[in-house]
């Protein structure tokens, strides 16, 4: 039986006795994808292709890797209410990597917050509130970010108004592993771990690449994301980004007096053949005849993706 100090790895889950009083995880094992997650991330990556194609606008490699995060996210863990924007007891969720603006767009407008039309024709517009990095003038967005390293203190900030207000809510933060270079994401990962706010859930979007290449080699070696925050007092697990029960189990984690740190381990690019693990679809946008290319891959995906199926950049042979 493993002891909770010892878990490193979502597959352990199902060995873990619990000292909370929550309800069993499901195994990671579990049958396919729930349909409904599954056909949410296939929309939001027709909507992220279709916006940032017709704009002109770039970062669509990584919107595409977080897609499946936000779908399970907002289709099924956090409590929000499209209705009810501004509810004060629902969860709160900041994309730290707000470059990837374009994904939470599109799934405000599938899960009903914001008119997916208006998104459609007004993304990255002069005037329009749809900036290409996430603006909080959008309903259902938290924080406007774009400057890496600052979500992660924000949620931590929430996370302790939380407690101090006697409220229940969560607060769930995105980040990229290239985000991870800024020494500020680790003085907020301290203060988390130090006030105990078990709270907050981080979510890094380990997809290996960054602004000129893979993370590793275009600026500081990152190595074990996941060892790195269970040194600095937080629980951690590592987990399948694109797989969507994988992702569910490990963002339900029993956690306990620590706050979670959830490592998902994506392709950036991911969905469209020859935009995934290519460093030109961090900035480049998709010509209408690689959109009429990409759309027709995405409508293939009605069943997500099967387990496994993250690829490592050495494994493609790719620089």
């Amino acid at each position: 039986m493993a002891d909770f100090e010892e878990i490193t790895d979502v597959s352990q889950l199902e060995e873990l006795e619990s000292p909370l009083s929550l309800p069993a995880l499901e195994p990671v094992a579990a049958p396919a994808p729930a349909p409904e997650t599954a056909n949410l991330a296939r929309r939001m990556r027709e909507d992220c292709l279709a916006i940032t194609s017709s704009s002109g606008a770039g970062h669509i490699a990584s919107a595409l890797s977080v897609v499946d995060i936000l779908a399970v996210l907002y289709g099924s863990v956090m409590h929000v209410d499209p209705q009810n924007p501004k509810d004060p007891e629902r969860d709160r969720f900041i994309l730290s990597k707000g470059h990837g603006g374009s994904a939470v767009y599109a799934a405000l407008a599938e899960c009903g917050f914001i008119d997916r039309n208006d998104l459609l024709k007004n993304y990255y517009a002069n005037g329009s509130i749809y900036s290409g990095h996430v603006s909080h003038a959008v309903p259902g967005v938290e924080l406007s970010t774009g400057s890496l390293g600052q979500g992660l203190g924000v949620a931590c900030g929430m996370a302790l108004a939380a407690r101090q207000d006697g409220q229940s809510w969560r607060v769930f933060c995105v980040m990229g592993d290239g985000e991870c270079d800024e020494g500020s994401v680790w003085e907020a990962a301290l203060m988390a771990s130090t006030l105990e706010l078990d709270h907050l859930v981080a979510i890094v979007d380990r997809n290996g690449m960054q602004s000129f290449g893979p993370t590793d080699e275009t600026a500081l070696s990152l190595g074990s994301i996941s060892d790195k925050f269970r040194a600095f007092g937080w629980a951690a697990v590592d987990c399948d980004g694109h797989d969507h029960a994988a992702l569910k189990a490990a963002l339900e984690m029993p956690h306990g007096g620590q706050p979670l740190a959830v490592i998902a381990h994506t392709v950036k690019g991911k969905g469209v053949s020859f935009m995934e693990g290519d460093i030109r679809w961090h900035y480049d946008s998709a010509s209408k005849d690689e959109l009429r290319r990409a759309l027709s891959e995405v409508a293939l995906q009605d069943g997500g993706f099967p387990a496994g199926s993250v690829v490592r950049m050495g494994e493609r042979g790719e620089a």
